[in-house]
């Protein structure tokens, strides 16, 4: 057996004696989403792992994903293999700032990201998701809006709703990295091929784009196009998945390969050793929690 074969047998072994379950998200390396019980985005993922009757919640992503599962199921151990594995763009947002830009537009709703800290979703009236995120704003009661962590995905929801939208100047970092001049040149060497990017990136790469997808979205598009060719615009991680359940279409990186280190962090080790030590345990203060689950409850009841 390979070395990657025997850490997932024994991965599987560990599993099946916590009672756990292991989660994936749609960016980690390709042999710890092969390992997983459940492969997508955060919020599906914490979602679907609240349906099960793990007693463990393995979490293989970033730290506001394991605050998620968290928070959507409380009486559960969740770990996290990597607990340097943060989320640079959650990161940008700090909550005096915040507060202060509440003061500022008293009568504003603020909606935050998913890919936001705990701290920041319960100082926020609703979360929403790259899917749902233009519909949720829409469908919201007041004129204004503050959105945050991500100034991208923000201007992309303006340009569908009639709200008043503010942004946090926010960003994530492989998103930024696609540019114009990619999604140019990319039609260029494949006129065939269907251009589908991510709302993180940039308004003139979505402006080029055929699709503009969440990751959910781009694999329900590509399993269902008949297309046969797909340039990617989104971190590296998901052509893994985008290959493997699509045999015979062809999904090419939209210019150069973007990577997320803190994504890539999670290896087949950190996974069992996470379940071997029961390590790393996320715990939450109960208020705290308590108001971040009100934020996704009520995007749950929008949606």
């Amino acid at each position: 057996m390979t070395e990657t074969a025997v850490l997932t047998a024994e991965i599987r072994r560990l599993r099946d004696a916590r009672r756990a379950v292991l989660l994936a998200h749609n960016y980690q390396r390709p042999e710890v989403q092969d390992a997983a019980d459940f492969t997508g985005d955060s919020l599906e993922l914490a979602r679907r792992a609240a349906t099960t009757d793990a007693e463990v919640i393995v979490f293989c992503g970033v730290t506001f994903m394991a605050e998620t599962a968290k928070i959507l199921s409380p009486e559960r151990t969740v770990l996290l293999p990597r607990m340097d594995a943060s989320c640079p763009m959650a990161e940008m947002t700090d909550l005096a700032g915040l507060r202060k830009l509440k003061a500022e537009h008293p009568g504003a709703v603020v909606a935050a990201y998913v890919n936001s800290t705990a701290e920041v979703k319960a100082e926020s009236d609703v979360c929403v998701t790259s899917a749902n995120a233009v519909r949720i704003v829409q469908r919201l009661e007041g004129d204004t809006v503050i959105f945050l962590p991500d100034r991208n995905l923000a201007s992309w929801v303006a340009r569908f709703t009639d709200k008043k939208i503010i942004p946090w100047p926010g960003f994530c970092y492989v998103h930024e990295q696609f540019t114009a001049a990619d999604a140019v040149e990319a039609k260029r060497l494949h006129p065939d091929a269907v251009l589908m990017v991510h709302p993180e990136c940039r308004a003139d790469v979505a402006d080029l784009a055929d699709e503009v997808l969440s990751t959910s979205g781009m694999l329900k598009f590509a399993a269902e196009s008949g297309s046969r060719r797909f340039i990617v615009g989104t971190e590296q991680g998901i052509l893994h998945r985008l290959k493997k359940e699509n045999p015979g279409k062809e999904f090419l990186s939209l210019g150069p390969v973007r990577t997320c280190l803190t994504m890539k962090k999670t290896r087949l080790e950190d996974v069992r050793d996470s379940l071997k030590h029961m390590r790393h345990e996320i715990t939450l203060p109960v208020p705290l929690m308590n108001r971040a689950r009100t934020a996704l409850e009520r995007m749950l009841s929008y949606a």
